[in-house]
């Protein structure tokens, strides 16, 4: 195989972005040979946009049963994800999942149940925030073991501004019925994987989850979560839609060093001598550890979703490393998960997850979710979402009738 034939299932913004990638040329181990979105007004904008020749499909099985296609993009909205991705590995089609996996754990469970049943298929999610050299440089600081443990994490992530508009923009959009979920669910799977990506999983959660705080909407749009790790760190996640001028801030303390990734920098403060020996041999009542700013060099590169997908072919073709494995796509749902299962019973909850509650309890959202009615899907273009910050955003419209 020379080139991988791909077809993308929801061709709304964030598949329609793909799209025009591979067909650019920006992703050379692909070629865009087709389309399904059950709005037929969007196959009228391939076939002007992206070229005549690519096949629509207003059905995701029958294009998968087409033979037309090798690899899939799965980019519609969440509750789809999980069940159209196993549909493509039951077929040998290899599949990239648009972030968040799913809408709760038990689903992906079982998708990544279905995956280890055909280990031929490559099976990848699109954190493309994995990418960013910000992140990949300070992953290879924590793993170095040179600053010793991490103690405590904190990130406020609250750039995610969203007006009413942007709500009103789909029937399914800050739906329990449609989404799942807000915030969490949208915009911060990305700073979910990468904050577990690169400090763990804690082993303890507790959310403080306002719904409709800032909008008209059902689902949270203003969360600040506590979490506790099993080495006795602790860390705290702050989100919100509704800050008109917000915040992306990573900072954490190690035994030896405090790390800050704010504004597409890595700022890496290295302590004289490692905190648990200065607190065991200093003798001074009001003694300070010395600490010096060093430079870290990083290699400059984003690659964003380009670098997913081209990942994602190189697995296919050439055996090669994905950026991130679709199994991994669990980890950060469990915390979205985890924080509302916490803000509902208000209790702290402690991991692995009571998965069986966390769906009741969802489920009793989604009986008196509010269905939007006369709401006509808005496609936008999303490049601007994500650029250097560790920003990108999962809009889809793969139905308008969602």
């Amino acid at each position: 195989m020379e080139k991988v034939r791909l077809g993308i299932i929801g061709i709304g913004n964030m598949g329609s972005s793909h799209a025009k990638k591979v067909v650019e040329g920006k992703c050379p181990d692909f070629v865009l040979t087709a389309i399904a979105d059950t709005n037929t007004e969007r196959h009228t904008w391939v076939k002007e946009t992206l070229g005549e020749n690519i096949v629509c499909f207003d059905n995701a099985i029958a294009m998968l049963d087409s033979g037309l296609i090798d690899a899939c993009i799965v980019a519609v909205p969440h509750y789809d994800h999980c069940t159209l991705a196993m549909e493509c590995m039951r077929r040998n089609i290899h599949v990239l999942v648009e972030k968040p996996a799913g809408v709760y754990t038990k689903q992906v469970r079982e998708m990544n149940a279905e995956a280890d049943k055909h280990p031929d298929v490559v099976f990848a999610m699109m954190f493309n925030q994995r990418t960013n050299h910000i992140y990949r440089k300070l992953k290879e600081l924590i793993a170095s073991g040179e600053y010793g443990q991490i103690r405590r994490t904190n990130w406020i992530i609250t750039n995610w501004y969203r007006p009413q508009a942007y709500y009103d923009s789909g029937a399914w959009r800050a739906t329990w019925a449609g989404e799942g979920g807000g915030v969490l669910l949208n915009q911060c799977p990305h700073q979910l994987d990468l904050w577990q990506w690169l400090c763990g999983m804690p082993v303890k959660v507790h959310g403080h989850l306002l719904y409709g705080k800032w909008h008209d909407i059902e689902v949270e749009d203003d969360v600040t979560a506590y979490v506790e790790y099993a080495n006795g760190a602790t860390g705290v996640f702050i989100t919100t839609t509704g800050d008109g001028c917000g915040s992306n801030r990573l900072e954490i303390q190690l035994d030896k060093a405090k790390i800050i990734a704010e504004k597409d920098k890595l700022e890496v403060w290295e302590f004289e001598v490692s905190e648990p020996e200065f607190n065991r041999t200093n003798t001074k009542s009001f003694g300070k550890i010395e600490a010096h700013e060093i430079e870290v060099e990083t290699d400059g590169e984003n690659p964003q979703h380009v670098g997913v997908i081209n990942a994602f072919g190189g697995a296919i073709l050439r055996g090669e490393p994905l950026v991130a494995d679709g199994r991994e796509g669990i980890n950060g749902l469990t915390l979205s998960n985890a924080m509302h299962l916490s803000s509902w019973t208000g209790k702290t909850v402690e991991l692995p997850l009571d998965e069986d509650l966390y769906y009741e309890e969802l489920m009793k959202r989604v009986a008196t979710s509010r269905r939007k009615e006369n709401v006509k899907s808005v496609v936008a273009d999303t490049e601007s979402s994500y650029g250097t910050a560790p920003t990108g955003e999962d809009k889809k419209s793969w139905n308008t009738n969602w």
